[in-house]
């Protein structure tokens, strides 16, 4: 049984160590973690409402000797919320939190609005009722798609992220 598989995720993208990205939500933080591994010459934004969350990823950062991450508390329902200008980012993962989101079409229309053009955006949420899963909340892939297509994002993949996960990556 495998819950989620972070480096086969993170595979299906195309990275260039040289990128900016950002996780929201990041709360344990092991895609960002991970991400900053493999875009060693770029910057990873952890982003998050819980301050204690981003002070937890900070002290994981330093015992890993990882130096490019930048932590961020901030609300990515709110207009603007992520606090960065239009078009910053090359990619914005949103992994297992948006079933946590009250509004998701503004959680996803945050992440299209930093995107560079031809940026990707990578959306990680639950499946199927596990013992794991959450009680409420839980959003299907058809409802992402319908979202991201009202945005203007094309699906350029579906995959599994684990037993429980599905992964849908965007482009703007």
């Amino acid at each position: 049984m495998d819950f989620l598989k972070v480096d086969e995720v993170l595979a299906n993208l195309d990275l260039k160590d040289t990128m900016l990205a950002c996780e929201f939500g990041c709360g344990s933080a092991v895609f960002t973690l991970s991400l900053a591994k493999k875009l060693n010459k770029g910057k990873v934004y952890a982003l998050d409402i819980q301050e204690e969350k981003l002070s937890a990823l900070q002290g994981k950062a330093k015992q890993e000797h990882v130096s490019n991450i930048q932590t961020i508390l901030c609300d990515l329902e709110a207009a603007k919320g992520s606090t960065f200008p239009d078009n910053a980012l090359d990619l914005v993962l949103i992994p297992n939190v948006l079933f946590q989101a009250e509004n998701k079409y503004a959680m996803i229309n945050e992440g299209k609005r930093i995107l560079k053009p031809q940026g990707q955006l990578l959306i990680v949420d639950w499946l199927k009722r596990s013992p794991f899963s959450p009680k409420n909340g839980m959003v299907a892939p058809a409802e992402v798609k319908k979202i991201a297509d009202e945005l203007g994002l094309s699906l350029k993949k579906e995959f599994a992220a684990g037993d429980y996960h599905y992964a849908l990556l965007f482009i703007k």
